[in-house]
């Protein structure tokens, strides 16, 4: 059984303010299809609009970070298994965040910021296909001195493991690295998702300076797919891709590299101590995928709860396709009171 504080995650809490909506909506805000992008000025009236006319909007806790260690927690059923930093402001929103967080088991260590409102994130879905557009507002705000509070420190130091989107590379890299560092130090697992492409990219240097202290990368292909080109690995073969990061300079030497990259309903490709192995992908009919919204994270989540506790890679697979399935078939990352998972036998 896990215990209190194994599981310490860092990311950007917003609120998901999720639709359904059409082509045109999309093209409104030139949006594209199973993108992740940062809001501008031009889609900041979004938000309200969602908010006020869209009579089927749902309003559901997330941010990669805490929905993964949501998902975690809810396997492990122990509360307080997992504890989550991040930035929000005392408002509506952050009163939603902080409940739900909280509701679900996971221990909320929050920064507040008056500067700005709690972030949101539009969530709009076109058929089985989800664009998310990202207003960090006070998740934008989150300092590496949330740190220097000792109860804060002290959660840091209880962690065993300690998780990462990849989103608050653009917002707190600093407090990313002194985590990750102390991580090293002390022979704990960093685990650090690629999130989105753009931040392959745009974000590089910052990813680039975390990535030695990862010893769990998780990516889809199309951010794969970005991260070779922006590092020129001269390939675009998605295995070649995986080893090549799984061989990535690393500063912790105690143990090598685990790179998961996800294909959709194709196999997902896990290359650790050198050997490649694939994963198919168990079948979910076309018809009952409600919202791919939070699979990625749930995906996570389920993965973490496995190794947390010390199970295979095998398991963690297993448990991270189970989460993922459940997701599909429910709007945004939400979850059953209770999971009904049936883990692998001899894990």
């Amino acid at each position: 059984m896990a215990q209190k504080g194994i599981l310490l995650g860092y990311g950007n809490p917003l609120l998901d303010i999720s639709v359904q909506a059409t082509e045109e909506y999309l093209n409104k805000y030139g949006l594209e299809a199973d993108n992740a992008i940062l809001a501008e000025e031009k889609h900041k009236p979004m938000y309200k609009e969602m908010a006020e006319t869209f009579p089927d909007v749902e309003f559901v806790p997330g941010g990669a970070t805490l929905n993964a260690l949501r998902v975690a927690q809810w396997l492990l059923q122990v509360p307080g298994a997992t504890t989550f930093f991040g930035c929000i402001a005392h408002d509506e929103f952050g009163d939603i965040l902080t409940k739900a967080a909280q509701t679900a088991g996971v221990n909320v260590r929050f920064q507040y910021t008056d500067k700005e409102p709690t972030g949101t994130c539009a969530v709009v879905c076109t058929n089985k296909h989800r664009s998310l557009v990202a207003n960090l507002a006070a998740a934008n705000c989150f300092t590496e001195n949330h740190l220097d509070n000792p109860a804060n420190w002290a959660a840091v130091e209880a962690a065993k493991f300690i998780y990462f989107a990849g989103f608050p590379l653009t917002v707190c890299p600093s407090a990313m690295l002194r985590m990750a560092a102390h991580a090293a130090e002390n022979n704990k697992i960093v685990l650090m998702n690629m999130s989105a492409p753009f931040l392959c990219s745009f974000f590089k240097e910052p990813m680039l300076k975390v990535l030695p202290y990862v010893d769990y990368l998780f990516g889809n292909e199309a951010e794969s797919a970005e991260f070779a080109k922006a590092n020129e690995l001269g390939t675009t073969d998605i295995k070649e891709i995986a080893r090549k990061i799984a061989d990535w300079e690393k500063v912790n030497k105690s143990r090598p590299r685990t790179v998961i990259i996800t294909q959709g309903s194709d196999p997902s490709v896990v290359v650790t101590e050198g050997k490649l192995k694939e994963y198919p992908v168990t079948p979910i009919s076309e018809a009952d995928i409600v919202d791919t919204n939070g699979a990625g994270d749930a995906f996570v989540g389920g993965f973490l709860a496995q190794l947390v506790q010390g199970h295979s890679l095998d398991e963690c697979m297993h448990s991270a396709g189970y989460v993922a399935r459940v997701v599909l078939q429910r709007i945004g990352c939400s979850l059953p009171e209770k999971p009904d998972y049936k883990p692998l036998e001899n894990s």
